[in-house]
């Protein structure tokens, strides 16, 4: 596992002996970024996303910064990741497990005060007869599909659902939710149609507020952002919008060491299978990362690295654990043994990267594996 640093900002970025890259998040630019968006969503509540660990950035360090920020609701995927987190957090924040529970650990989850987000009959009758064996009220969210055909009560089972709800006391519904499934392209029709049917399912079960805009959903506008609105991407310094300038202060940089430089001659063949044919006398380096640490075997041939300012390309397959980069624009002697490359910084963004990779920032984000130094500051 790689371990954790806590740096003070002029500390942030000196190289810590041994360490073959360095995840740096960045504490200040995560408040900061809660904070313009719960500025956006106000009256709502802002909550934050904090499943896969906090999009990979360490759920508990997240998790207390945010809950210094002012944040109360965070949401996981699963209900393992709630059980990690519920502890780490002080007993007035609220843990809801999006998935909902699978079957047999609904005892548990009433045990450890985390909340179900309920996605279908059979979730919320479990719940209803976990909360009538206990002789208690339980607390719940349910979920309703509007659309994205993932998870969410479906329309069929909503009547069914409000019949049971108005004959049973022993379930206290906080909230109902959906999620948006083009809500990073603003001109979508699907976000209206959406919210139309958000609306239809608001008359059906009167009296209950709505968690509905996640990172893009909240720069729709008012009419999307309900009472709760759920951060995400947009919390870590992801772009919440396709096309758009992104507003939100960057939270993540990445760097990697060199382990090796070496210079060869034209018609050099490079990295697996010989992808890459020199054709000139080129130098190259070798950096101590790859797929394993995610970065994708895809941005072979086509993406880069950054070394003060100066684009690098990478040259040859990505590998498991390195990828080789062409330095010959760089003085010689430039790069050497420990010497770190920018792969995330103030030369290319997530979104960078993901467009090189064929992919997205949320895939980039979550698969930055464990072998780097993480450091907060």
């Amino acid at each position: 596992m790689g371990s954790v640093a806590v740096l003070q900002e002029n500390e942030a970025r000196q190289p810590i002996e041994g360490a073959n890259g360095y995840l740096t998040v960045n504490l200040s630019a995560l408040s900061r970024n809660y904070a313009e968006l719960s500025t956006l969503v106000a009256p709502a509540q802002a909550a934050a996303v904090v499943k896969a660990d906090a999009y990979g950035l360490g759920a508990q360090r997240v998790c207390s910064t945010l809950y210094e920020s002012g944040c109360r609701h965070f949401f996981v995927a699963q209900f393992d990741e709630a059980v990690e987190l519920r502890p780490a957090l002080a007993a007035d924040a609220k843990v809801f497990v999006l998935n909902g529970l699978q079957p047999g650990n609904e005892e548990a989850c009433a045990q450890r005060d985390i909340i179900p987000v309920l996605n279908s009959l059979e979730q919320w009758r479990r719940w209803s007869a976990t909360a009538k064996r206990r002789k208690c009220n339980l607390p719940a969210v349910l979920q309703f599909d509007t659309g994205m055909s993932r998870l969410g009560v479906p329309p069929e089972e909503r009547s069914t659902l409000a019949a049971e709800l108005a004959g049973q006391a022993n379930v206290e519904i906080l909230f109902i939710m959906s999620h948006l499934a083009s809500a990073d392209e603003l001109d979508s029709g699907q976000n209206n149609d959406q919210l139309d049917e958000m609306k239809r399912i608001s008359k059906e079960f009167p009296g209950l507020d709505i968690c509905f805009a996640n990172s893009g959903g909240i720069f729709l506008g008012k009419n999307y952002h309900g009472q709760v609105a759920r951060t995400g991407i947009a919390l870590y310094g992801g772009s919440p919008s396709i096309g758009k300038p992104n507003p939100m202060a960057p939270v993540v940089e990445l760097d990697v060491a060199v382990v090796q430089t070496r210079t060869v001659p034209a018609g050099a063949k490079v990295g697996y299978s010989g992808a890459h044919v020199t054709n000139r006398d080129t130098r190259l380096a070798t950096i101590a990362a790859g797929y394993a640490d995610g970065l994708p075997r895809s941005l072979s041939g086509r993406g880069a690295v950054y070394f003060e300012g100066r684009r690098l390309p990478i040259v040859g397959r990505v590998s498991m654990d390195s990828i080789t980069i062409d330095i010959t624009a760089l003085p010689e002697g430039t790069l050497s043994l420990g010497s770190l490359v920018e792969v995330v910084g103030p030369h290319q963004t997530l979104e960078d990267l993901a467009r090189d990779a064929g992919t997205i920032a949320y895939e980039v984000l979550t698969g930055l594996g464990n072998r780097y130094h993480r450091q907060y500051r």
